[in-house]
């Protein structure tokens, strides 16, 4: 399969930005950006890339998508630009593919060109396809969670659960972030690494009869006052289910149950200084996922 990239700024080709949202997304309409929202933002600094399927043709079709614009954040100096990604979206039967991240590479460069630092965008942190190409794959950081951020949601992916998100920091022109997009492939530290360098697993999930995982402790006070006490470990590593949209579908009330458990777990963790730099996702007959938090003094 042939991929091309294309920036996208007609109206007419932002029609099947709508149309992929859709598809990707399902659910309400109201829930889709429409045209002329897109056409505002991408004429006031917004950036739009398309990732087109060429061997579909004489018209090859819209297959993937990533859409941002401009925002500012706090800084002791002032407001600062930055750019805030809204939307990165694959069509389901092209995903596993690459073009997520080929997407993002494309954001990545044009934002450069545009003079500014830093990337911004949420996601939900029970997804570990999305975590390990945030946070792996791409070298984005993240020290910032959101509770329902954006409120009750209408799509079909989010109803029924909490709109909690990560917001991570996508540092463009840090050498974390140039290595991770250069050609040369980045070494892979899976969880034997990270065990052997002395990485702690502070809720090891627990599997029931039902084949389902579930979190295998809270991290409670007398934890945090361990953590305390004994000056913070150099790095922690943070289960969560490794194919949440499945067990969703299974068990709606257990996914609920790891959303509040997950949103407990990152706010004590970020309130210690606790920064997530990494993802490991384990795959084969027994697929685990993790996140790597390292302290934030260790990390610098």
């Amino acid at each position: 399969m042939r991929i091309s990239l294309r920036v996208i700024e007609e109206p007419e080709a932002l029609l099947a930005v709508e149309e992929l949202q859709r598809q990707v997304w399902g659910g309400s309409e109201t829930e889709v950006v429409p045209k002329h929202m897109l056409v505002a933002a991408i004429h006031n600094g917004g950036l739009a890339v398309g990732a087109y399927n060429e061997d579909s043709g004489e018209d090859p079709h819209l297959v993937g998508f990533v859409f941002g614009f401009p925002g500012l954040y706090a800084t002791p100096d002032g407001p600062r630009l930055k750019h805030c990604s809204h939307m990165l979206g694959v069509h389901p039967a092209y995903r596993d593919q690459g073009i997520g991240f080929l997407l993002k590479r494309a954001q990545w460069q044009l934002v450069r060109n545009q003079g500014l630092d830093r990337i911004t965008w949420t996601f939900d942190p029970l997804l570990s396809r999305n975590a390990y190409l945030n946070i792996s794959r791409l070298g984005a950081v993240c020290n910032t969670y959101l509770r329902a951020v954006y409120g009750v949601m209408r799509d079909g992916i989010n109803t029924g659960l909490p709109s909690d998100r990560l917001q991570v920091d996508w540092w463009v022109n840090s050498q974390r972030v140039n290595l991770r997009l250069s050609r040369r492939a980045r070494l892979s530290l899976d969880l034997a690494h990270y065990l052997a360098a002395g990485a702690q697993v502070i809720n090891a999930t627990q599997v029931g009869e039902d084949g389902l995982p579930r979190p295998g402790s809270e991290i409670d006070a007398g934890d945090l006052q361990y953590l305390r006490a004994d000056g913070p470990s150099a790095i922690l590593l943070l289960e969560i289910p490794a194919d949440f949209p499945g067990l969703k579908t299974a068990r709606p009330e257990l996914a609920l149950h790891w959303c509040y458990h997950i949103r407990q777990a990152f706010e004590e963790l970020f309130s210690l200084g606790y920064l997530v730099t990494d993802f490991i996702h384990l795959p084969g007959l027994q697929t685990r996922s993790f996140y790597v938090l390292t302290h934030g003094e260790s990390t610098l």
